[in-house]
């Protein structure tokens, strides 16, 4: 059994945690700099973020918090070794891979030769099928779908419940609204809603 921390209190930390509990991990607390979070379901507060220098040496860590710029801020700010969640629902295809610090979530489907960049976040049911492409500090939230040879960007977050037809791409930092439907590459960063998908300012 290993050890892991978690950083962040809110309630994507809570679903963390049960994922890393059914991976087998002993969680030894939690880190958030609000200090009225006194618990994280059973987890003890550790401290503040900073404090994870203080445990670099005891423990992995996961970031569980959904905003993709702090993700991608703490994990640069922090010489850490972080952890790879996988909900054991999960159906993970063959020669898929993971990268660090991204959590998969319960009933998530990734299919075949899909690659999954670094601190990223597979919500519950989401789908990304066959060589799909999903780069570093990526949310896809519950429900979307990436249909096969999907390319999605750095820093993007696919909405609850959003389709992306198959052979798409989606360039860096981009938001894709829930339930929208991307029919044409995004070669233009910013938000994207509607059926099919138009940007708004």
């Amino acid at each position: 059994m290993s050890d892991l921390i978690i950083i962040g209190g809110g309630g994507h930390a809570k679903v963390i945690a049960d994922i890393a509990t059914a991976n087998g991990y002993k969680i030894l607390g939690f880190l958030d700099d609000n200090p009225n979070i006194s618990k994280l379901l059973c987890h003890s507060h550790l401290g503040g973020i900073n404090d994870a220098v203080k445990f670099a040496d005891k423990a992995k860590f996961v970031i569980a918090i959904g905003n993709n710029n702090v993700r991608k801020t703490i994990s640069e700010k922090f010489n850490l070794k972080f952890a790879t969640l996988v909900h054991p629902t999960a159906a993970i295809g063959s020669e898929v891979e993971i990268g660090e610090g991204s959590v998969v979530m319960a009933n998530a489907v990734i299919n075949a030769c899909a690659k999954i960049g670094s601190h990223c976040i597979v919500n519950t049911c989401a789908v990304i099928e066959h060589d799909g492409i999903i780069d570093d500090f990526t949310h896809i939230s519950p429900n979307a779908t990436l249909c096969g040879t999907v390319k999605i960007g750095n820093n993007c977050h696919i909405g609850a419940g959003a389709t992306v037809i198959n052979n798409k791409s989606i360039c860096d930092n981009c938001i894709i609204g829930a339930g929208a439907v991307v029919t044409e590459n995004i070669e233009t960063p910013g938000t994207y809603i509607g059926i099919p998908m138009r940007k708004i300012k």
